[in-house]
């Protein structure tokens, strides 16, 4: 591949994680840009599904075929195969041809019986305590060149990066939904509070410990209590000042 190619690949993966809502979104995406990418350079239909490790357990994420999820589902139950061996290794795992190959017997017999011929399973950098492994599927044996590998390894460090930036961006979305609903959270405790001052003219210490103990007498988590108590008042079923985005 040229780079002019690479530039657009590297160019599609950027809009893919703009795109996209959450890891697992881009995953799907990423299986089928991989795909893709790999069906021009094998000039043959290629397959890929995307094996995520984290904390030592393994799972299949993403696929760009039904059978593609299947066969990388396969080879995760039976723990043996050129994904699980890439993972490991943590360098590209060739199986060249499922009838002339002699290692992971059982995995060669599921992917001859589901038409695939030759296996490919290229492990993705992510860091800390999470890996990867994008898994290629071909309807021949041969496909997988030491170019085709080579374009595969490229893809997948172009791929690997995108993977990082979009996991940051979805663990940065969560913390900010955990801040907003803790903020939440704290505002209609806040409400009750100066609810409760304003009816027995109690400092705000007082109010709180008030709460604790309808919290505490009632078997309720203290901001359940706190909203029936704004809600009661005012008169509106959830009333309270929530923050915008």
């Amino acid at each position: 591949m040229g780079e002019g190619d690479w530039a657009e690949d590297f160019e599609q993966l950027v809009d893919l994680i703009a795109g996209t809502e959450d890891v697992k979104a881009f995953l799907d995406g990423l299986t089928g840009f991989a795909a893709g990418m790999m069906t021009r350079v094998c000039a043959a239909h290629i397959e890929c599904a995307v094996t995520l490790r984290r904390r030592k357990r393994t799972a299949t994420i993403g696929g760009s075929s039904e059978r593609a999820l299947i066969l990388d589902r396969i080879e995760q139950s039976l723990g043996s195969g050129p994904c699980v061996d890439a993972l490991d290794s943590g360098v590209p795992v060739l199986l060249g041809d499922v009838d002339s190959d002699p290692r992971w017997p059982e995995y060669r017999k599921a992917l001859a019986a589901a038409g695939v011929k030759s296996a490919l399973g290229v492990p993705m950098t992510l860091g800390d305590d999470s890996a990867a492994v994008l898994n290629f599927f071909a309807p021949e044996p041969g496909l997988f060149t030491e170019q085709a590998i080579s374009d595969a390894v490229l893809f997948v460090e172009m791929a690997s990066k995108a993977m990082r930036l979009a996991i940051r961006l979805a663990a940065a979305h969560q913390r900010g939904d955990d801040l907003k609903a803790a903020m939440d959270t704290r505002t209609v405790i806040d409400l009750a509070c100066g609810m409760i001052m304003a009816q027995n003219r109690c400092t705000q210490e007082e109010a709180f410990d008030v709460l604790r103990r309808a919290s505490s007498d009632r078997n309720q988590k203290l901001h359940s209590v706190a909203q029936s108590m704004v809600d009661r008042i005012s008169g509106q079923p959830d009333a309270v000042a929530h923050f915008d985005d």
